[in-house]
């Protein structure tokens, strides 16, 4: 019974540890949210990779409560690339969930998983974490807000190693 014991032990400390679900923030401003964001990191995507500098996203309000999204970017070529898109609000999420589609009838998670209260960045992502974004409303973000916004990846459970960093010219 020891040994049986002892074993269960080993291999439960082994298992890797159940992340917490992902949440979200309690509610969005959306009159607050819209307008430009720029990238400060993000995991990488198959729908990304041309992306090298200069990577936006601007949000607008549109017909119906839809909100309408842009995403800018320059490739390695020095081409702009440009993705429009939509968004609707998931109801009773008091605006922090959303479903976004660039490639209607496919639409995918948009969670606003961390947001400063003066709305200078945001952290989104995914329930299954596959997709994380740190956005600001600047390009750069001073050290103690990238901070704040890095112990939300953190505390989330995402991986922080995986992010990409992004570039932006002056």
């Amino acid at each position: 019974m020891l040994r049986f014991s002892l074993i269960l032990g080993l291999l439960l400390a082994a298992a890797p540890a159940t992340a917490a679900p992902v949440t979200t923030v309690p509610s969005v401003d959306l009159g607050r949210y819209v307008g430009k964001w720029y990238e400060i990191a993000s995991y990488p995507q198959r729908f990304t990779r041309k992306c090298v500098r200069d990577t936006s996203a601007t949000y607008s309000k549109g017909k119906g409560g839809r909100i309408e999204v842009v995403n800018r970017c320059t490739t390695k070529d020095g081409d702009l690339k440009v993705a429009e898109g939509y968004a609707n609000v998931i109801e009773s999420t008091g605006n922090a969930k959303l479903e976004v589609t660039f490639f209607w009838p496919f639409f995918g998670d948009y969670w606003v998983l961390g947001l400063d209260a003066n709305y200078r960045w945001v952290v989104v992502g995914d329930p299954d974490r596959e997709y994380l974004w740190i956005l600001a409303r600047s390009k750069k973000l001073p050290q103690d807000q990238l901070d704040a916004a890095m112990a939300v990846v953190r505390s989330q459970g995402f991986n922080a190693t995986r992010l990409r960093w992004a570039v932006h010219t002056e």
